[in-house]
């Protein structure tokens, strides 16, 4: 069959799109410049849409995709893959799982089919199933000993309490122990539907050819329904865990933000790089080049098509927190009241280069153009979110500010962690409130 693909609206002249009769959409990005080929299957499933007992799962399939299919098993997926000298990869996220591979443009059909398989015909077989949890298992174990990784899990549980939003990737260690081969299929069945996936090439593709072969190995998948969460609310608060062993202390601070599809998103991003994006920030000059309190301090945004974080966070020692958190109050304060020119000036160009620079990324700019289709049904182009951020002015920043900080802060602190430090936090974050509350 012959399709004739369609440009979303406001997307870039070298994307485009299509969508097959039971949902499934193929996205075709095709930058003069490449010769190689990036080709991604994202499904709409991750961490927020598992239940408390299911927390890991999502990242357990994407482990055991790889383990087997009807028709091929471990050994076989590598060798085909090597011998055409692809690349093959795959990350779970909170809103999303995805499986890679990269290499020359002529083999991009064959990796179609052989992703295809994997992600639609995964066997899950027993005994790979009992190799896996264990390095699994190990898995967990480093991510559970890293304490700059203990703070952001924290932080996300401060921010969004029992939301699924706030679960982990890696999930818990009794559900890994405990995931069995049904509970894997089943969660597949239910998740891996043609409205909840994409198929994602970058490269000089032929878009017809393509999309015949995207038909032929996805066009009978069923349809499904999208796999939908409603937003959390912000809930704030402090946390703290003492990690035995560690010398350092992390801090992750932050506060809520529009989601990305908010008109109002590129503000908080400004709002972030203003603060602590560069050693020019006031972020960084203050509290590390002036003061030297800080081994590694930055400001970003986290945002989702749910909710958006604005995120400070610093890595210190533990005579030092006290010091920190205090030139971090103040230095939110003077940003709610006051943005220099200089300074926008410098965050405006930080973000346009940083966008830039991830734009002739491939992988990158498949995967936000595959986040896009999921949560807006088009992509947009790279024109269009510079534009946004250039309306952000001075005042739209400082408003910004002023209103993030009139919610309750959501602080994580790990590592090394002196008595009384949550008590002492909250009442440090309370009277940060209270100069934009009255």
């Amino acid at each position: 069959m012959t399709h004739s693909l369609s440009r979303p609206t406001c997307g870039d002249d070298d994307t485009e799109v299509l969508v097959l009769p039971n949902g499934v959409r193929i996205l075709a990005v095709r930058p003069p410049h490449l010769a190689s080929t990036n080709v991604s299957i994202y499904v709409r499933t991750g961490s927020r849409h598992e239940s408390a007992r299911l927390n890991g799962i999502s990242h357990v399939v994407e482990h055991m995709a790889f383990k087997g299919t009807a028709t091929r098993d471990c050994q076989q997926i590598n060798l085909e893959a090597e011998l055409l000298g692809a690349e093959v990869n795959a990350h779970t996220d909170k809103d999303h799982t995805a499986y890679h591979m990269r290499g020359l443009a002529r083999d991009a059909l064959s990796f179609v089919r052989m992703l295809g398989d994997i992600v639609r015909h995964g066997s899950f077989p027993e005994a790979e199933l009992e190799r896996e949890r264990q390095v699994i298992l190990q898995e967990f174990i480093e991510d559970e000993d890293d304490a700059l990784s203990t703070a952001f899990k924290l932080f996300d549980e401060a921010s969004f309490g029992r939301h699924a939003l706030a679960q982990p990737v890696i999930g818990r260690r009794r559900n890994i122990e405990r995931f069995s081969r049904d509970e894997l299929t089943g969660y597949v069945a239910r998740q891996y539907t043609g409205s909840n996936l994409i198929v994602a090439v970058s490269g000089p593709v032929d878009p017809q050819a393509l999309a015949r072969e995207v038909e032929a190995v996805f066009g009978d998948m069923p349809t499904g329904t999208p796999n939908l969460v409603a937003p959390p609310t912000w809930v704030g608060g402090v946390k703290s865990r003492r990690q035995a062993g560690s010398s350092q202390t992390h801090l992750v601070a932050g506060f809520p933000l529009p989601d990305r599809l908010d008109p109002l998103a590129a503000t908080g991003v400004m709002a972030a790089a203003v603060l602590g994006e560069g050693m020019s920030s006031p972020l960084l000059d203050r509290v590390r080049e002036r003061l030297g309190l800080v081994y590694y301090a930055g400001c970003s945004t986290d945002q989702s098509d749910l909710a958006g974080q604005f995120v400070l966070e610093a890595s210190t020692t533990a005579e030092h927190l006290e010091a920190c958190q205090d030139e971090i109050v103040a230095l939110l304060q003077a940003q709610a009241e006051r943005v220099s020119e200089t300074d926008l000036l410098r965050a405006r160009n930080q973000i346009a280069v940083r966008a830039v620079r991830q734009r002739e990324g491939a992988q990158h700019r498949l995967e936000m153009a595959a986040l896009d289709l999921f949560a807006l049904g088009r992509v947009r182009s790279g024109a269009e979110w510079m534009a946004a951020l250039e309306v952000v002015d001075a005042d739209a920043v400082r408003d910004c500010t002023r209103r993030m900080l009139a919610a309750p802060a959501a602080v994580a602190i790990s590592g090394k962690v002196p008595t009384g430090t949550r008590e002492r936090t909250e009442e440090r974050m309370e009277r940060l409130r209270s100069t934009v509350t009255g």
